[in-house]
């Protein structure tokens, strides 16, 4: 009797855990879509304070200008005619070192009559004259020099007061980003603070670039060489070659001409067939009315 007792007691005991268990399962099921819509923006809000830190903590892309002082972007275009162009090619590339300069691009071409170089320098802008004027000497000819000058100092400064606008504006939705509630919100305010990022990034790309060419001066430079047999008479001639120059001409004009009847007999003979057979034609025509 004792032994059958334990087992209904035993057996009671689990039937009860057994609804206990069924009874906490079933609530479970029913809240396991919200816990998992909770635990996504729990884990939005993470990354949201990840990236505040990061754009936080993110060096400033204005610290890269630190000198707001006058922007000027020098450019020079020089024509030389030389006597030794290649001990002067050679010289020129030596002596860009000792200007800090550097070669940005280099096109050499040869012709009939003369050897060129055209050479697109990067200098200093603090060696930009002195530079300039290395360029003349003993067997140079300066036929060109051009030297223009651009402010961009204007263009810098608006640049910089844009990007501080922009993360004014960036601040104040990272600041909204904390208020939202759910994934859409989230997901919007961060496509704002993408676009803003990306403005950024671009304004700053071109305060970079004008810096870059504020700080090294272009120079474009064209040198040259006539080659030996070339007489510079022959690009402005006078008033008797230009008379030998139409005689020339002229026979130059009959001579193809002739050339030209000969190389087309074929054509003259047919031409020559076709009148003669009209012409008789034609007189027998009235032959026959008479």
């Amino acid at each position: 009797m004792a032994f059958i007792a334990m087992l209904i007691i035993a057996c009671n005991n689990s039937s009860s855990s057994k609804k206990a268990f069924m009874f906490n399962e079933v609530p479970l099921d029913k809240n396991k879509l919200a816990d998992q819509t909770a635990m996504s923006v729990d884990t939005a809000r993470v990354s949201v304070d990840n990236l505040e830190e990061k754009i936080t903590n993110a060096p400033s892309p204005t610290k890269t200008i630190t000198d707001w002082d006058k922007k000027i972007i020098k450019t020079a275009d020089i024509k030389l005619e030389l006597k030794d162009y290649n001990n002067y090619n050679s010289n020129i590339h030596k002596s860009l070192r000792t200007f800090g300069a550097y070669i940005a691009k280099e096109e050499q071409s040869q012709y009939n009559d003369m050897l060129q170089n055209n050479v697109t320098i990067k200098v200093p802008v603090d060696k930009f004259d002195d530079l300039v004027n290395s360029f003349s000497g003993e067997g140079i000819s300066v036929i060109e020099k051009k030297i223009n000058t651009e402010d961009v100092t204007g263009e810098l400064v608006d640049g910089k007061a844009r990007m501080e606008a922009k993360k004014q504006v960036r601040l104040q939705y990272l600041s909204l980003l904390k208020q939202a509630k759910n994934m859409k919100d989230i997901l919007e305010v961060q496509k704002e603070i993408n676009d803003i990022q990306e403005e950024i990034e671009s304004v700053n790309g071109r305060i970079d670039y004008l810096s870059h060419q504020a700080a090294y001066s272009t120079i474009n430079l064209n040198y040259y060489q006539f080659l030996s047999g070339y007489n510079p008479l022959n690009d402005h001639p006078t008033f008797i070659n230009k008379i030998a120059d139409a005689f020339k001409n002229g026979f130059s004009i009959i001579s193809n001409l002739s050339i030209f009847i000969i190389s087309i007999w074929p054509i003259i003979l047919l031409i020559i067939a076709v009148i003669i057979f009209y012409k008789r034609r034609r007189w027998q025509t009235k032959k026959t009315i008479q």
